[in-house]
């Protein structure tokens, strides 16, 4: 979880138009009773997470703050409260004309995912609505990552990117209609396009999955071959377009 919020709060910047050479972290804590061994135990794994997530990325924690002892009794029996992390993610950018928003821009341009998907479904929000947990929780690989987040930079400063999100709560269903919905169109996407990363069978799982370090870009047709060329290295695939229309299209 922790490995996953810091993966996304870096998205966020990166998303709008910032990149990882200028980015600073912030911790904030909110945990239980610390002499508890099981309430140590996970504020230890989640120090441990942000070291090596950070020194992963190149980014650093700059501050941050904790409050411990967060516990009530109830019947004479501590309970304390669910430990919770919350990662900031603050950028600089040269020049804030060149940011670039969520909302979906023009009939035709082309919608690409960035990024690899999984079958990562434990804790995810569809499982939640569904009434189940999961086990397979997302997973962080810094260094690919960081190579996505590089090159989608790069391609965002070269004026190749009308719109981006990052899949996050819900993954491509949620971010897809996120875009069309926020500027008043609509999109068709084909799953069978999306890059996966093991063998998945079944289409709700590709749409829902919360797999990290992942993007939705639209990119104008004529810019195709030049956004292409500046994410060569990173996993990438065209998977729908934008519509005119106020339809959301999802064809298995």
């Amino acid at each position: 979880e922790t490995a996953s919020a810091i993966d996304e709060a870096l998205r966020q910047v990166i998303a709008v138009g910032g990149n990882l050479e200028r980015v600073a972290l912030l911790d904030n804590f909110s945990w239980g009773n610390p002499e508890d061994p099981e309430q140590l135990g996970g504020l230890v794994r989640a120090a441990l997470a942000c070291y090596d997530i950070a020194k992963g990325y190149g980014v650093p924690f700059i501050s941050g703050k904790d409050s411990l002892y967060n516990e009530y009794l109830v019947d004479g029996k501590s309970i304390s409260i669910p430990p919770t992390l919350l990662i900031s993610a603050l950028g600089v950018m040269e020049d804030v004309r060149r940011a670039v928003s969520m909302d979906a821009k023009r009939p035709g341009d082309l919608v690409y995912v960035v990024g690899t998907t999984y079958e990562e479904l434990g804790g995810s929000h569809y499982y939640l609505v569904r009434g189940y947990v999961g086990n397979s929780v997302p997973q962080v690989d810094p260094e690919r990552g960081k190579r996505v987040m590089e090159a989608l930079s790069r391609a965002i400063a070269l004026g190749l990117v009308r719109a981006c999100h990052d899949c996050s709560e819900g993954g491509i269903g949620v971010a897809v209609a996120e875009m069309a919905f926020a500027g008043g169109l609509g999109a068709v996407v084909h799953l069978s396009r999306v890059p996966l990363g093991e063998p998945v069978n079944r289409d709700d799982f590709i749409l829902f999955a919360e797999s990290n370090s992942r993007f939705l870009v639209e990119v104008a047709p004529e810019d195709r071959e030049e956004f292409e060329r500046a994410l060569r290295g990173s996993i990438f695939a065209a998977i729908g377009e934008v519509a005119d229309s106020e339809m959301l299209e999802i064809y298995g």
